[in-house]
């Protein structure tokens, strides 16, 4: 299979295991899962996406394209390429739809992957091919895959250089570039010299600002969390619903729009047709947003550092951004 990425280029994917995986409807439903959420009330891309739609799918692919790029193991990069398969439709926007769910944290998907991929065709696949499901599942067996917050991980490399492209931070080939100054040495992702890792920590910081954690997330967030609950307690979906894609959701829910006034007044919300303001007085929605930021390594000399050890001040910034953000938000309607 010959896939052209936006950020890595074009490959050769020629690994069976890869491949049946590629090819399972569990992977397939993830083209119809948008990355962000929900496209009409965030930031519209700045370039014509064609192939490369935003969406959990080809973030899917492009963490796999990263960890073979670096010669991850087979059975990380199979780890990497499955990783979203448990994200709802909406993404993390369900999180505000759903009863008993951390909304600052946003670990939804994480907390149900193991039970539902043990659901679909994923672990005959794995077994057919002799990987054990629970290994795989374990991402202790997997650094350069996953890391918490500060740090760098497969994940958090590839949608940061593929938003940045999206909205035109970078090119194709200043992505590039950051990639070449990149290393893996003992499970760990480490910038070549300062220089790399500071620009990517500043860019990472500028597209969570704008975008990861910026009011206009929490806009989509309340007005999508609130439809899709509302959805749900009308019995206009029912949960497992929510794990099929955007387009079946809001085709099966808008079927009631006609005799809901309420649910209207919601679909307008989440299309951008009410306006909203954030404040303290009356408001309609109290939102927190995930913030996100890296400390990530790099070689000085011989010797391994955190930015924060070179670049005054960075220490204090990475504290305060990994706190969520609090929106509180009031709709004209």
């Amino acid at each position: 299979m010959r896939y052209r990425d936006l950020v890595y280029g074009q490959f050769e994917i020629s690994e069976p295991v890869i491949l049946e995986i590629i090819n399972s409807p569990a992977m397939q439903r993830l083209k119809g899962i948008n990355q962000y959420g929900y496209e009409p009330l965030l930031a519209k891309p700045k370039i014509k996406l064609a192939a490369h739609e935003q969406n959990r799918y080809t973030h899917s692919l492009g963490v796999y394209l990263l960890l073979k790029k670096f010669n991850a193991p087979l059975s990380e990069q199979v780890a990497g390429l499955i990783h979203d398969i448990s994200h709802s439709a909406f993404s993390h926007c369900v999180e505000f739809a759903l009863e008993g769910v951390d909304e600052k944290k946003q670990k939804h998907q994480d907390n149900i992957h193991d039970d539902f991929i043990r659901r679909t065709a994923i672990p005959k696949i794995l077994e057919k091919h002799g990987y054990n499901l629970s290994y795989i599942l374990n991402d202790k067996n997997f650094p350069l895959k996953e890391k918490d917050l500060p740090d760098l991980c497969a994940d958090r490399i590839d949608y940061m250089l593929r938003d940045a492209i999206i909205f035109r931070e970078i090119s194709a080939i200043g992505a590039r570039k950051i990639l070449n100054n990149l290393s893996v040495e003992n499970g760990n992702w480490i910038f070549n010299g300062y220089a790399s890792a500071e620009k990517f920590s500043r860019l990472f910081f500028k597209t969570n600002k704008a975008h990861y954690s910026g009011q206009k997330t929490a806009v989509m967030f309340a007005a999508v969390g609130d439809f899709l609950k509302h959805a749900l307690r009308k019995k206009y979906i029912s949960q497992s619903d929510l794990y099929t894609t955007d387009k079946i959701v809001i085709k099966k829910i808008n079927q009631h729009l006609k005799q809901d006034k309420r649910l209207n007044l919601l679909w307008q919300r989440m299309n951008g047709k009410i306006k909203v303001k954030q404040t303290r007085k009356n408001y309609d929605a109290r939102i927190y947003c995930k913030s996100r930021i890296v400390d990530p390594l790099y070689m000085d000399k011989d010797k391994i550092k955190r930015l924060s050890q070179g670049l005054p001040g960075w220490a204090k910034i990475v504290k305060r951004e990994l706190k969520p953000k609090e929106y509180f938000l009031k709709f004209e309607k």
